[in-house]
């Protein structure tokens, strides 16, 4: 028995999928050096910059185990780049927070990160680059409505 057209193209979108995700990961650990942060620190503080998260929406909003977030969030304190905050809406969900010195790592990232989303963009052009972004957003978006991610 052959795969379905619809198979083949899913294989495709997974394998091309784990091929950029493992591109992305190589670019930035490279990127986060000059933070003296991890790829993986950076996600979570990354997701924290705008406003603080528990644990749980940090998870969420970067498709990663609460478990792993929490790791790498006591590293984070431990190591004076966030802090845990008070949950108003959640007694024991502390909320996370950069501290001072995770926005100054990453204000230290943001000279290379700059240069190589130039370069993407260069490569792929400003309207292709846009729309490939799109479609990434609406392929995940359509993987959500699928599965069930809370589990």
């Amino acid at each position: 028995m052959s795969d379905t057209p619809e198979q083949e193209l899913f294989s495709a979108a997974a394998i091309t999928s784990f091929r950029l995700n493992g591109q992305f990961l190589t670019i930035a650990e490279e990127l986060a050096q000059p933070g003296g942060i991890t790829a993986a620190w950076w996600q979570v503080l990354g997701a924290v910059l705008r406003e603080p998260l528990p644990v749980a929406g940090i998870a969420r909003a970067m498709g990663i185990t609460r478990q792993s977030v929490q790791r790498i969030a006591d590293l984070l304190v431990d190591k004076g780049l966030a802090e845990y905050r008070p949950n108003p809406a959640h007694r024991r969900a502390k909320l996370v927070a950069p501290t001072d010195a995770g926005r100054d790592a990453i204000k230290r990232i943001n000279p290379h990160h700059a240069v190589m989303a130039q370069r993407l963009a260069a490569e792929l052009g400003p309207e292709k680059f846009a729309l490939t972004v799109d479609v990434l957003t609406t392929l995940s978006a359509a993987l959500d409505a699928i599965t069930d991610t809370e589990s």
